[in-house]
């Protein structure tokens, strides 16, 4: 396929063409730029929903019976899911398919014309992303998808790269996880605008809820209102009623949900709180500002790559001379950097 073969196919719904897209953008190819410059003005429109958590809890169950919710409501979805990548071959056992293959056999979801899976391998990218997960996740957009869902690899305590994708991001989490402090030191706990308590039958998912609510109750709006609590209330913190007046009460508090994802126990109410998500933040113009932080932050990474591209094939910067010169200590590494940004800049008219 050329690229005006595939832009167009995307445009009009194409799956194969969305497919060629991909990859060509996920292996660095030429065309692959040329594709992503040609749909970016037909983008924006998706809702993007990043589900992360510790390895175990739950995610791919989630997004299944998530996409099955939202195709009852007449959404399109597309869905991302990013697998860990051999350290010592590059590859990946992309699990999200024999997952969602098998998990519902009166409706295999790839089956689903309004379902779109694409497994993608980190290749050694931590944060529990792919390089190229945004370009896919815009691809998907461009094609008309409603709601496109990206499920990051099992992530650990500082895999928090979701927030760099995502309108809405969901933490899942399990009964009895641990040690609290460990969970505690987790960045993934301070991403989430909805929090997920899955598996839910389990013992301990009663005091796991009630540690998160207590964890994102933890301001001084938050002190004081419960400081207020009479013993008559206590009944009303027990049923999260003190939450919501909170919620109400300032701008989003995440909720807490529980679920019993194999059983599609809670997945109602999860995609109802996603749905408010997205109300909440496009009437406050916060989705506006999250997309324009994350654009700018975007094109430093793009910049960046240009730079590293140039640096590595362009002989006349003299990069690798300036490397020698610093090994053999004729020079600096930072006196090195400010000469090799002057040649950059000179180049460029600046």
């Amino acid at each position: 396929m050329e690229v005006e073969e595939i832009v167009e196919g995307i445009l009009l719904g194409n799956k194969r063409a969305l497919a060629r897209g991909i990859t060509y953008v996920e292996n660095d190819f030429p065309e692959g730029k040329e594709v992503m410059k040609r749909i970016y003005k037909h983008t924006g429109r998706a809702h993007v929903v990043g589900i992360t958590g510790f390895p175990g809890v739950g995610k791919s169950t989630t997004v299944s019976k998530l996409t099955q919710e939202f195709r009852k409501r007449g959404k399109k979805v597309g869905i991302v899911a990013v697998d860990p990548g051999s350290p010592f071959t590059g590859g990946a056992l992309l699990g999200d398919r024999l997952r969602m293959d098998g998990l519902d056999t009166n409706r295999q979801l790839w089956l689903d014309p309004g379902v779109f899976f694409r497994s993608m391998s980190s290749r050694g990218k931590a944060g529990g992303l792919a390089a190229k997960t945004g370009d896919v996740v815009r691809l998907m957009d461009a094609f008309g998808f409603d709601v496109i869902m990206v499920e990051t690899v099992g992530a650990g305590q500082s895999e928090v790269d979701i927030i760099e994708v995502a309108d809405t991001a969901i933490v899942v989490l399990m009964p009895e996880m641990g040690d609290d402090i460990q969970i505690n030191k987790a960045g993934i706990l301070e991403i989430g605008d909805i929090y997920v308590v899955n598996k839910a039958d389990l013992g301990g998912a009663e005091k796991t809820e009630k540690w998160l609510k207590a964890m994102l109750m933890m301001d001084q709006e938050a002190v004081e209102i419960l400081s207020k609590t009479t013993h008559a209330d206590e009944a009303a913190v027990e049923s999260g009623e003190i939450f919501a007046r909170m919620k109400k009460g300032k701008g989003w508090i995440p909720p807490v949900i529980k679920t019993i994802a194999d059983r599609g126990e809670g997945i109602e109410e999860l995609a109802n709180a996603i749905e408010e998500h997205k109300r909440f933040m496009e009437e406050s113009g916060l989705l506006k500002e999250r997309r324009a932080r994350r654009l700018s932050r975007e094109l430093f990474d793009l910049i960046m790559d240009e730079i590293k591209e140039r640096l590595a094939t362009d002989e006349s910067l003299g990069f690798r001379e300036m490397v020698d010169r610093v090994i053999n200590n004729e020079i600096d590494p930072h006196t090195a950097v400010e000469q090799i940004l002057k040649v950059l800049i000179k180049e460029n008219g600046v």
